[in-house]
């Protein structure tokens, strides 16, 4: 079974830094270009970042560029998103999704939202 799990989520204070991870079990990362994405309580999901399968590009929404860093680890099957400075409106479900498209986080950036595969998402709370 394919599948993406994220972790590393939780409760931290503004201007904090919590580092999110996203596993693959049932096939290997190597070919696949990851996104990540948020969605708040009554808001649509947005695309934080993106990161091509050999790691060569990446793309970051404007309201956390600078803040956070998106890489990953082929050979550990994960991808990470470290995140910096954290603010309260960062607080979201976090996702990672996985695609085979060739170059899409190079030349699609955050525009494209149809990944093939989905994780359960982890919760991100940024509170005093």
């Amino acid at each position: 079974q394919l599948q993406l799990v994220e972790s590393g989520g939780g409760l931290v204070q503004p201007g904090g830094s919590l580092r999110l991870s996203c596993v693959a079990s049932g096939f290997t990362l190597d070919h696949f270009d990851i996104g990540w994405f948020r969605q708040a309580p009554g808001k649509e999901r947005e695309g934080v970042s993106c990161i091509s399968n050999s790691g060569g590009s990446t793309n970051y929404a404007d309201s956390v560029k600078g803040r956070f860093t998106v890489s990953r680890d082929n050979a550990k099957n994960t991808v990470y998103l470290q995140m910096d400075s954290l603010k309260p409106e960062d607080t979201a479900v976090y996702y990672c999704a996985a695609d085979a498209t060739s170059d899409l986080c190079k030349y699609y950036g955050l525009g494209y939202n149809g990944y093939d595969y989905w994780g359960q998402g982890t919760q991100v709370t940024v509170s005093s």
